[in-house]
């Protein structure tokens, strides 16, 4: 029985040994990303998701819609990557008037997905250049646009279940060679 319990010990000695630097060096990688750093990830994720289905999408289906009070795929992402700017410009101090308006001179599929590039790429550039102090001073601000991001993701998602799609981020991933 002491014998059973000193292995026990010393299991959890060698445990705590070996899982004190792992915990340390994470502690340490969290510590030292900021605000802006921070806000760069989630707002990098949740341009790589969206971005992917923009250009899964078949070209022919922008214009679906699943009835007539609602905005068609393309007219989503338009309105989407419109909205980012908010954030953006509020951060450089740019006007905001006229962003509520979503822009009708994005027609095609691909000139769609690169107005939603490049409203993802401004951000992320627009994160990097204000630093945490900029990413802080308009949180609220970044806070905002990435959650609306996320419900209309959720509207193209649904986009995806009505047509009988299975969206990118559902599909199985390959699994990694060893």
């Amino acid at each position: 029985m002491k014998k059973a319990a000193l292995c026990v010990t010393a299991f959890a000695f060698l445990g705590l040994i070996f899982a004190a630097p792992f915990a340390s060096a994470q502690q340490a990688a969290k510590k030292t990303r900021g605000p802006a750093e921070q806000l760069l990830l989630v707002w990098n994720a949740t341009g790589k998701e969206i971005i992917a289905m923009a250009e899964d999408w078949p070209a022919d289906k922008y214009d679906y819609r699943p009835n007539t009070q609602v905005r068609t795929f393309g007219e989503i992402l338009n309105h989407l990557a419109s909205s980012n700017y908010y954030a953006i410009n509020a951060e450089e101090g740019k006007s905001l008037k006229g962003i509520e308006n979503d822009p009708k001179e994005y027609k095609t599929k691909e000139q769609i997905v690169a107005f939603v590039k490049k409203s993802f790429a401004d951000g992320a550039a627009e994160l990097k250049a204000g630093g945490d102090s900029g990413a802080l001073s308009h949180l609220a601000d970044w806070a905002g646009i990435i959650g609306h991001c996320g419900e209309h993701e959720g509207n193209l998602v649904t986009y995806y279940r009505n047509n009988g799609v299975v969206p990118p981020q559902s599909r199985p991933r390959p699994k990694k060679q060893s």
